[in-house]
């Protein structure tokens, strides 16, 4: 199997209704309620022996504001793993005041589909290490895909969506997933809207179609309802890392509990 898979903590934060950042868990990307507070969350998993940390300010994008760089600041103070930043990065310049503000790495979505050419000028000036691009996915049956699998005995394709899964682009998952690593993506960061906040487990035909496609490191994301979740999404779909929220952030598994789980069946993992 390789390398050490890696578990990663995700927050969602958003502004509450008094304009103070605050986490937020939900379903399909949708019907949010709030979790905690992003500060003491990210200090608690770093405490917890998590192998990174991602911080999403979900709402960035499609409300066109900047990342809370603030928040991010405050949350770096607190994790001494690595720690990736996503949510309303547009241009290079944004790249670097979050780099600056404590990120190791930045998540980009919507500001890469619209203007690709982000990625070069990341990974040119930052270092290929430092460009996550992430990937909200949405299964379609329909014929308007360029790569298909079989579902469930249906053909099935993915397609990329942004402004955190409000809109689609009509782009395939694997085109795209090819053309951010020519561009220069150190990782690629997949996340399912049909399977979020499920807990039914991750959605493994894509993941698997995307880690089969390019070689650079997959993060799956979305489903995760517990341990042997994330052992099927590493042994089934080869990914090289396993994102979790709600598990984590409602203490139904710990990190150590996961990654006995998973130490137990061979997986490499760090204890």
């Amino acid at each position: 199997m390789g390398l050490t898979k890696r578990i990663i903590p995700c927050i969602d934060v958003d502004l509450d209704e008094e304009g103070n950042p605050a986490v937020y868990t939900g379903v399909h990307f949708e019907d949010l309620k709030y979790t905690g507070d992003p500060v003491e969350m990210a200090k608690r998993y770093n405490e917890a022996g998590a192998d990174e940390f991602v911080f999403l300010d979900i709402t960035a994008s499609a409300e066109g504001r900047e990342t809370m760089l603030g928040v991010v600041e405050d949350v770096a103070d607190e994790v001494f793993i690595p720690l990736t930043v996503g949510g309303g990065i547009r241009t290079r310049e944004d790249i670097k005041e979050t780099l600056r503000a404590g990120a190791d790495k930045v998540s980009i979505t919507t500001g890469a589909l619209e203007r690709p050419e982000l990625i070069n000028e990341g990974a040119a000036a930052f270092g290929s290490q430092c460009i996550v691009i992430s990937v909200d996915a949405q299964r379609r049956y329909d014929e308007d895909g360029e790569h298909y699998v079989d579902i469930d005995g249906e053909s099935c394709w993915f397609e990329c969506t942004k402004k955190g899964g409000r809109e689609s682009t009509g782009i395939d998952v694997v085109e795209w997933a090819q053309e951010a690593e020519r561009r220069g993506a150190g990782e690629l960061f997949v996340n399912s809207i049909d399977a979020d906040g499920t807990k039914d487990g991750y959605d493994i035909p894509l993941t698997k179609t995307v880690c089969d496609t390019v070689s650079t490191p997959v993060i799956a994301s979305s489903g995760c309802g517990g341990p042997e979740d994330a052992y099927e999404v590493f042994t089934e779909a080869d990914a090289d890392a396993a994102l979790a929220a709600s598990i984590f952030h409602f203490d139904e598994y710990s990190i150590q509990e996961v990654k006995k789980y998973l130490d137990e069946r061979d997986v490499p993992v760090r204890l």
